[in-house]
């Protein structure tokens, strides 16, 4: 497994698209969005020393909302239109989290199917989700 200590979490997902490739890498960042399984390496690489906490159990474990935060973070560093789908469902997520970094994506990555969506997140209830999407919607529209 890579060591992801004192990178940020940008050169963490770049190590580890070098050592996996972009396609492998996209599609685990997927998998942990639909709440599929993916292999440790790929959560520790995504999640930083916070990850083994998860891998253990706590945190909410691998079932936990922080999986898909940090698959959704992964798709902000390296894009790929195959993760559409899945970054479309992580805005009706149940964690504000999520929902708030896949506004960010959408934001950084231009995906205008996700245009109502973010119109939608104009009314959530946390204030940082509701940001983002406003930063979004902005980004598609501007």
């Amino acid at each position: 497994m890579p060591s992801v200590w004192g990178m940020t979490p940008k050169q963490s997902v770049e190590e580890e698209c070098s050592r996996r490739g972009k396609t492998a890498f996209v599609m685990g960042c997927i998998a942990l969005i639909e709440g599929r399984p993916a292999d440790d390496g790929l959560v520790i690489s995504l999640g930083g020393p916070g990850a083994q906490q998860v891998l253990d159990g706590r945190e909410g474990g691998r079932s936990g909302y922080w999986p898909r935060v940090w698959a959704a973070r992964g798709l902000l560093h390296v894009w790929d239109d195959k993760a559409t789908a899945a970054i479309v469902h992580a805005i009706s997520d149940e964690s504000w989290r999520v929902r708030e970094m896949a506004a960010k994506v959408v934001a950084k990555h231009g995906v205008d199917v996700a245009l109502d969506a973010m119109l939608g997140l104009r009314e959530d209830e946390v204030p940082r989700v509701r940001a983002a999407a406003q930063r979004a919607i902005q980004a598609l529209t501007g």
